[in-house]
């Protein structure tokens, strides 16, 4: 969701955005941001691919993965942790690039992007536990 809204779509930000040998304000800068884009898009997918396979070899175990309802709980809590592990490493130690650069009140969007993301997991984790009482509790 990050990298499709907020990169590509919105162009708020770029991966490499802060770093001074990568400005986004010229061509060389911007083609070199669009690269690291990608390749780490390709990773994230990468990650998707092997997290579907690990969900297609599970179990009987996994009675979770059989409920639509809890795995889309899980994908949300996993969309939002990964919001919250980048935001707070990449936007705020590290400083690689923030939610929207230059546009004033940079750190409200950053606390948002990170507000956001807790309310991914936080409402994930809630249809996960609804998922699994409706396995427990068939009809």
């Amino acid at each position: 969701m990050d990298g499709i809204v907020l990169h590509q779509i919105l162009q708020w930000h770029h991966l490499l955005s802060s770093e001074s040998e990568h400005p986004k304000t010229t061509v060389a800068g911007l083609q070199d941001n669009t690269l690291a884009d990608g390749l780490f898009h390709a990773a994230t997918w990468v990650a998707v691919v092997i997290g579907l396979w690990i969900l297609w070899r599970r179990t009987t175990d996994w009675c979770w993965a059989i409920s639509g309802t809890a795995f889309l709980g899980w994908i949300l809590v996993g969309w939002g942790l990964f919001n919250l592990v980048e935001g707070i490493i990449n936007h705020e130690i590290l400083g690689i690039h923030h939610v929207r650069e230059g546009a004033g009140h940079q750190t409200a969007y950053d606390l948002g992007f990170l507000a956001f993301g807790a309310l991914l997991v936080f409402g994930g984790w809630l249809l996960t536990r609804l998922g699994e009482r409706d396995l427990a509790n068939p009809s």
